[in-house]
């Protein structure tokens, strides 16, 4: 047992297995199949706030166009689907069958030859990751090398994720445009819209999540994680060292577009959509306010962050149909002026003291008498206690 707690103080898993028992025990019990599938969504996003905590948090690397990745995860995922919902029986009422309903819209009469390859499962899985980290190597490359960092590199991330969304919406024929790919169904035959899906899918995000949380938190234990954290507060001393400080920044770059890519993924299955929307600079900043509200330096807190913002969204919009967006800026507001380290700061410095002082053992006061050391019997007015006084 001993040997179980050192591992799990040691590694910081303590916090992961608490986030396990939540999200594998606690919601599936609770919440029914229309909550749960909505927790599901919000975790997607969570994978994007673990990136940017090994991004922002440990590389000191601000990005604000993670939705890009986001989405081109999505539409790799997306693509797939919509081809094996656009058989020759499905759309036989089209002009040319066979191909997405967007397409034969805007007259193209066969599949475009870079769409051809997601007709297969594993090039799109391989593609959720692949495309969006080949991109973040391509710009993160291109930046680092020429030193482009803080709110340079900012504003650039926001340009290509309004290029990106641009892109997308101008070409409809091949992309859907503004309305996106929609009306997914099925992958391999399921049926992915039924409630046993939405269990499985929730299961599979969950499990996906934490595997993540544990690769980023085995990275952070390592020498790379040390590197970051030397990188993000003395960025020249480590160059000086002799590290190619550029190329640990392309490294944890990618390592965060391949997350978010997975996040983009599971988006459009348990969804069963994907539009441009999810691309632009808008969704980008709101990714990161979850790993601003759950602290940007806790994987942990980003999960938390993004179950509460997002939960936030939904219970307010419901709640506060007309106030729902000024409920959602006080929200920001007041995590922002009270709690600067987010949920994970708060934990740090109110929480764990508070649970440190319930297990530490309370010892009563012993009265002067009965203080270690003292006799047992009190002695009369007047008696020596040195010796050398009875033999005076």
């Amino acid at each position: 047992m001993n040997s179980v707690r050192h591992w799990i103080g040691k590694t910081g898993m303590g916090s992961v297995l608490l986030l396990a028992l939540v999200l594998l025990v606690a919601f599936p019990l609770t919440l029914d199949i229309f909550r749960l599938n909505l927790v599901g969504k919000y975790l997607c996003y969570a994978f994007v706030a673990v990136g940017l905590v090994m991004l922002w948090g440990w590389g000191g690397v601000l990005s604000l166009g993670q939705g890009v990745f986001f989405g081109l995860g999505g539409y790799a995922m997306a693509m797939f689907l919509k081809l094996e919902a656009s058989d020759a029986a499905s759309t036989s009422i089209q002009t040319t069958p066979g191909i997405p309903d967007f397409m034969d819209w805007n007259q193209l009469t066969a599949l475009p030859t870079w769409w051809q390859p997601f007709e297969h499962l594993p090039f799109a899985l391989a593609a959720v990751v692949l495309v969006p980290s080949i991109l973040a190597f391509i710009i993160g490359y291109a930046m680092f090398k020429r030193r482009v960092g803080g709110v340079y590199f900012a504003i650039i991330t926001q340009a290509v994720a309004l290029i990106l969304s641009v892109l997308i919406i101008g070409q409809q024929g091949y992309t859907g445009g503004v309305n996106g790919m929609t009306d997914l169904k099925t992958l391999l035959g399921w049926d992915i819209r039924t409630d046993s899906a939405k269990y499985i899918l929730y299961f599979v995000c969950s499990g996906l999540l934490l595997a993540c949380v544990a690769l980023c938190l085995w990275i952070q234990k390592g020498k790379v994680g040390t590197l970051l954290l030397a990188m993000r507060d003395k960025e020249d001393r480590v160059r000086f060292s002799g590290y190619d400080v550029s190329m640990f920044k392309v490294f944890v770059f990618c390592l965060a577009a391949a997350i978010s890519g997975i996040g983009g993924a599971l988006f459009a299955l348990q969804v069963g959509f994907m539009s441009p929307s999810f691309v632009g600079i808008v969704p980008s900043i709101e990714m990161v306010i979850f790993a601003a509200v759950g602290g940007r330096m806790s994987l942990v807190g980003a999960v938390y962050g993004a179950l509460l913002v997002n939960f936030g969204k939904t219970y307010f919009s419901e709640t506060f149909p007309d106030l729902w967006m000024f409920c959602m800026a006080a929200l920001f507001i007041g995590v922002t002026m009270f709690f600067p380290d987010g949920l994970a700061g708060l934990y740090e410095s109110k929480v764990k003291p508070w649970l440190a002082g319930l297990r530490k053992p309370k010892t009563a006061s012993l009265p002067a008498s009965r203080a270690p050391g003292a006799t047992g019997t009190p002695q009369a007015a007047g008696t020596p206690t040195d010796p050398s006084a009875n033999a005076a």
